[in-house]
C-alpha cells in the first residue's frame, strides 16, 4: 500500500517558480514510477511528466519541455516537479501517480494510487 501527498502549490507571478514534492508512505515506493497530472476547471486531467522507480528515465508533455524538471528520491519517498517560468495557463490542481515500474516510460499505466491534489494558480 503507497499514500501518496503531493504539497508545494501556492500563488505565484508569471514567470515563476515552483516545487511540487510528492511524498510517499510505504516501503515500496521504489516499486513505481511516479507521474504528475494536472487537472484546471472545467477541463479534463492530463498528463505532465513521468518518471521511472530508478529516476534513471523521464519523459514530458511537450507543452512543459524545458520548463518543467521531474526528479526523485528513493531515499527520501520523494518525487518533485520543479516549475520554471510559469503561466497563468498553467494555474491547475496538480496530482502525482504510482504506476507500475515496468510500464515504457512514454505509455501511461494503470495507475495503482492517486494523491489528493495541490493547487497551483499563477497570476498574469
Amino acid at each position: 500500500q503507497v499514500q501518496l501527498v503531493e504539497s508545494g502549490g501556492g500563488l505565484v507571478q508569471a514567470g515563476g517558480s515552483l516545487r511540487l514534492s510528492c511524498a510517499a508512505s510505504g516501503r515500496t515506493f521504489s516499486n513505481y514510477r511516479i507521474d504528475w497530472f494536472r487537472q484546471a476547471p472545467g477541463k479534463e486531467r492530463m498528463f505532465i511528466a513521468a518518471i521511472s522507480w530508478s529516476g534513471g528515465s523521464t519523459y514530458y508533455a511537450d507543452f512543459v519541455k524545458g520548463r518543467f524538471t521531474i526528479s526523485r528520491d528513493n531515499a527520501k519517498n520523494t518525487v518533485y516537479l520543479q516549475m520554471n517560468s510559469l503561466k497563468p495557463e498553467d494555474t491547475a490542481v496538480y496530482y502525482c501517480a504510482a504506476g507500475s515500474r515496468t510500464t515504457a516510460i512514454t505509455i501511461r499505466p494503470a495507475y495503482d494510487y492517486w494523491g489528493q491534489g495541490t493547487q497551483v494558480t499563477v497570476s498574469s
